[in-house]
């Protein structure tokens, strides 16, 4: 049974981490890292800023739609 579990836990993990569903994650703990006082930034301003930041860089690809 343990072998099963580390599997299902292996693929949680290489999903999220293919889907970049952990970024928030590793930017808040790089955050907290670096400024333990530092504010943080709901998930929404996040995703938010991250999206912006990737459409106004022309290197990151052209969006059609």
């Amino acid at each position: 049974m343990s072998t099963l579990r580390r599997a299902a836990r292996w693929v949680r993990w290489y999903t999220r981490e293919f889907t970049d569903e952990s970024a928030y994650e590793r930017y808040v703990a790089h955050l907290r890292s670096h400024d333990p006082h530092a504010a943080v930034p709901s998930r929404r301003e996040f995703e938010r800023k991250r999206t912006d930041a990737r459409e106004a860089d022309p290197t990151e690809g052209f969006r059609c739609c």
